[in-house]
């Protein structure tokens, strides 16, 4: 149909090679509504008459109605489909003036772009969803004692809770990213056509109005070659999903049989062919592979973009389905982790043990020599840090199995003016729970302060929650008032 020059038509092979069809099945919606956006403008603006219209909006509505009617087979993508339709089922003296005014290129920018900020809603929602099962599994674990680790060694004690404040914090930070950017792709190319904007008076604002943007991308160059959006967009999803995958790294850890703190539910899990006592973390760590992909689909499409000239390029085409494939990819992804740690089972007494167990509390008992005994921190170290090879060379025994001649024989080694009896009350107290106690540092993981962070994340939440659902809103009332107006036109009479 857009082959007006050439007097012959694509090779077969290469009308395949060029075809995006397949693709284009997710962006059919919002085609049709921008379509019937810009020709009801081009009725008000007094290009086309009603009877034009009228044939137009009742040929789109078919198409809305029953996507089958359009012949997918010999045309190149969804926008050359759509308006042959039209044409044919209107007659080319009214369908054959719908594309007056617009171009391929601002028109898939226009499709893209709304299927995309559907797409922003949609995870910012999943996400939301995904940090309050945080905070609720956080608020059932503020006294869930356990080590944390750098380095996969223990280093400090910590609280279940505070771990999973981390995540949540982190996922803040990722909505935030595509909160944010909403605005950035909120805005209407139509109107820009193939590159350098029309003859005809249109009304940009008036589209953009009527399918719910904010507002326009000005220049036409800008309008129709840019795609630095989709690109921060794709590096938003792929640094969202290294969150789901560190996520996934710790329970894939903390769920075998070696730590044991936490079990995954059997719905999340799979089992061996071969070995009948094995329960797979699988889904976990599918998340971890697809994060990787998603790095891969990111840096495919900077490598893409970064020597074209301006204006359309087909190497463009090529961006669509890696955004499809990634969307769908973080929002499977972030249904499946709310289902998950909604399920988690907790072994609280395995992590108590654990902490219990290990020298975490070595930086506490440090900082109380330098509270109570005054003593610079670094000699602390020395003193803490003598304790525990003492306590290691004793087949790895706890703090509070030392004994007397043991911490003198520490204080006299390294030369230290510390009483042994005194060291020794210290190490006494300092259990875990007393080493929590005592973090008064905000952010720490004090039961109080987790309190504190819970409370703090829920109002956050509540506002991110408020702030999409007004979006979402403002989209659908758009829509419903531009099927309104279609509604109205298609019901109008023509004058003889």
């Amino acid at each position: 149909m857009y082959r007006s020059r050439s007097g012959t038509e694509l090779d077969r092979y290469a009308f395949k090679f060029l075809s995006s069809i397949s693709e284009d099945s997710v962006i059919l919606h919002y085609d049709i509504l921008g379509s019937e956006a810009h020709c009801i403008m081009l009725y008000e603006v007094g290009f086309l008459t009603l009877a034009d219209l009228k044939k137009i909006l009742q040929a789109l509505d078919e198409v809305k109605i029953n996507s089958r009617v359009l012949d997918t087979d010999d045309y190149e993508d969804i926008h050359e489909s759509i308006e042959a339709f039209v044409i044919k089922d209107a007659g080319n003296d009214s369908g054959g003036k719908m594309h007056t005014a617009r171009s391929r290129n601002d028109q898939v920018i226009l499709d893209i772009r709304m299927k995309v900020r559907d797409d922003i809603n949609d995870i910012c929602n999943a996400i939301i969803d995904l940090i309050n099962s945080l905070l609720e599994k956080a608020n059932e674990n503020k006294e869930t004692v356990m080590p944390m680790y750098t380095h996969l060694q223990q280093a400090q004690i910590g609280t279940f809770s505070h771990f999973l404040l981390s995540y949540g914090d982190a996922l803040f930070r990722d909505m935030d990213r595509l909160y944010v950017l909403y605005g950035r792709i909120n805005k209407s190319p139509l109107g820009a056509c193939a590159i350098g904007g029309s003859s005809i008076s249109i009304d940009r604002m008036k589209t953009a109005v009527l399918l719910g943007f904010d507002g326009l991308i000005k220049n036409s160059v800008d309008a129709t070659s840019s795609r630095d959006s989709f690109i921060e967009f794709a590096s938003a999803l792929s640094i969202l999903m290294i969150t789901l995958s560190r996520m996934a790294e710790d329970f894939i850890i903390w769920s075998t049989f070696e730590f044991g703190y936490i079990d995954v539910a059997d719905k999340y899990s799979s089992t061996s062919s071969a070995m009948p006592q094995k329960k797979n973390p699988d889904v976990l760590e599918l998340i971890r592979a697809k994060a990787a992909l998603m790095t891969g689909n990111l840096v495919a499409m900077l490598s893409t973009v970064k020597s074209l000239p301006s204006g359309y390029n087909r190497d463009l085409q090529d961006l669509k389905p890696t955004l499809w494939k990634m969307s769908t990819t973080t929002l499977e992804s972030l249904k499946i982790m709310n289902g998950l740690v909604k399920s988690l089972y907790i072994h609280r007494e395995k992590m108590l043990e654990a902490a219990r167990n290990s020298y975490a509390i070595s930086f506490d008992i440090a900082e109380q020599l330098v509270v109570q005994m005054g003593i610079p921190f670094r000699s602390a170290h020395k003193v803490v840090g003598a304790l525990v090879e003492k306590a290691v060379s004793k087949n790895n025994i706890a703090f509070t199995m030392l004994q007397k001649e043991d911490v003198e024989a520490v204080l006299n080694n390294i030369k230290s003016s510390l009483q042994a009896e005194e060291l020794m009350q210290i190490i006494r107290e300092m259990t875990p729970i007393r080493s929590l106690e005592l973090r008064i540092s905000s952010g720490s993981p004090n039961p109080k302060e987790q309190d504190t962070a819970i409370s703090f994340s829920y109002r956050k939440l509540a506002g991110y929650r408020e702030g999409v659902s007004k979006r979402k809103r403002c989209i659908a009332a758009a829509f419903d008032n531009l099927g309104k107006s279609t509604k109205n036109y298609l019901n109008a009479k023509t004058s003889s």
